[in-house]
Formats: C-alpha cells, structure tokens, sequence
C-alpha cells in the first residue's frame, strides 16, 4: 500500500512552497472581485487580493469548490497511484467546502478509499493540520493512524485575532455569537477565538495596542507550544509582534503567513492572528 496523500482547501493560508515541499495537493476556493471572478492560489495571490481590494467598494464574495473539482482531484490522484487520500478542509461552519468534499468522497468509493477532516478551523490552524498530516504519511503511517492523530492535534489548537473592523465580518454574515457581544461598539477593537468551528468573541479592547498585548498574555498563558503561527493581512506590527511571540512561546521558529483571500475576505485588512499548537 502507498503513501497516503494529502490534499486540503486553499483557505490554510500555506505559501505555494510549503504546498510542494509537502506534497499537499489543494482544491482551490473562488473570489469575486467587483464582477471578476479568480480561483485562489493559481489566479490570485495574497499580495494581488489585498491589492484589489484596497482599490475596491465592495466586498470580495468567496465561494466553495464543487463536487466536480474535488472528485477530479481525487481521481488524478488515484490515476497516479495514491488510493488512499486525506482531504482536510476549513470549517464546514463557515464554508460548504467540507460538504463538497464528503459528497465527491462518496461519489469515488469504493474505487478511491477517501477520508475527509472537517478542521473546524481556519487560516493557518488547518494549514498546519495539512502539513502535519503530510509528514506523517511521509513517516508511512496508514490512513487510519494519520487521521487518528490529527483529530488529536486539532483538540490542542488554539487559535485568536484581533480585527482592524467588524464590517467585513457583518457584511459577509460570518460574524455568529460575536455580534452579541460587540454589537454597537465600534471604538473597541475585537478580539475574536475560532473554536468549535465559530468565530466566537473572546475579548475587547480599547486600542489596537492592547489588543494586540492581550494576544501577546495568551501566548504567555497558554504554552508549551509544538508550532505556532502567525497570521498576518498588511499589518504594521507584523515584525515586532511575531519577534515577541517568539520570546514568549520559547519556540525558535515562528510561522508568518499573509492572510489570503478566502479569509481575508470576512477578516479584513490589518487583521493579526495567531494559531497556537499545545505541546
């Protein structure tokens, strides 16, 4: 039997380079951009989205991939000789993608043995699951250990943002339990927990500044840490801070990625956020 393969959604945020030093195959999501639609990753990167849409009056609109497009790349995967795969998608509270990727799941068997991981998170909180997921095929554990294990990495993450604005989370209808929270109050800056598949309010703050210092308390609150990350869409303090995530979680090597589209869209720009892997 082979290695298993990996494959994930483009909302992970993992650079093109990550995706081919895994082996990770990803099924991308689509945006609209004032009437133009792109498909994220091979039409559009980061850096082009948050170009557009500084420049743009309207919200981006993201959509999930088909059926169709899952099954095909299930299928080229078979026809290459992986016949057993691991799809890991954002959270199915969030986007019809999990959906779409059980459905082509079903549609291949029993031709195709596929496994589908609703990650209940978003960002780089699915991508490390992705890439986690990669190096333990590598290692040539069967499909049933990889998806074992990462249902118990997805129990020990973590993940917070601090939001420039609510108003693409309102405008997208992505903001949940929060607007109870935050409601009218526009002067604060929010800080936001993706748990359970929600985007949830976790605090608010009076100025970015703390809020970005209440993010720094929970990486001090919260370690050891096996990985973290930081996720990043054209924020000034993207250096500073992820030097002082660093000091605080012990780790040497922090991830940095730019927030790509299907995110951005509903988080904004200027948005920080992290993703905390318990050790």
């Amino acid at each position: 039997m082979g290695k298993v393969g990996i494959v994930t959604d483009s909302a992970g945020d993992l650079s093109i380079e990550q995706l081919v030093e895994k082996g990770i195959r990803v099924v991308p999501l689509k945006v609209r951009i004032d009437d133009k639609e792109y498909i994220d990753v091979t039409e559009l990167s980061a850096a082009t989205f948050w170009e557009l849409t500084q420049n743009s009056h309207e919200l981006p609109q993201t959509s999930a991939p088909s059926i169709g497009e899952f099954e095909m790349t299930f299928r080229t995967m078979a026809s290459e000789g992986t016949d057993q795969i691991l799809c890991i998608t954002l959270s199915s509270e969030l986007s019809a993608t999990y959906q779409s990727a059980m459905a082509a799941a079903k549609k291949v068997s029993p031709d195709i043995t596929v496994s589908v991981i609703d990650s209940r998170y978003v960002s780089l909180a699915e991508g490390f699951l992705a890439m986690k997921a990669a190096d333990l095929a590598d290692q040539g554990l069967s499909l049933e250990e990889v998806v074992a294990e990462i249902r118990a990495y997805g129990s020990r993450i973590l993940v917070y943002g601090t939001l420039d604005t609510l108003d693409n989370l309102k405008r997208g209808g992505r903001i949940g339990a929060a607007q109870a929270l935050f409601g009218s109050l526009l002067s604060f800056k929010p800080v936001i927990e993706v748990k359970d598949g929600l985007v949830l309010p976790e605090s608010r703050q009076r100025t970015r500044s703390r809020a970005l210092a209440y993010l720094l308390e929970k990486v001090s609150q919260n370690g050891p840490y096996a990985w973290v990350g930081v996720m990043q869409a054209l924020a000034p303090e993207t250096e500073e801070f992820v030097q002082q995530v660093a000091a605080r979680s012990g780790l040497e090597t922090v991830y940095l990625t730019t927030i790509g589209p299907i995110i951005g869209t509903h988080a904004g720009i200027r948005t920080v956020g992290l993703t905390l892997v318990k050790a």
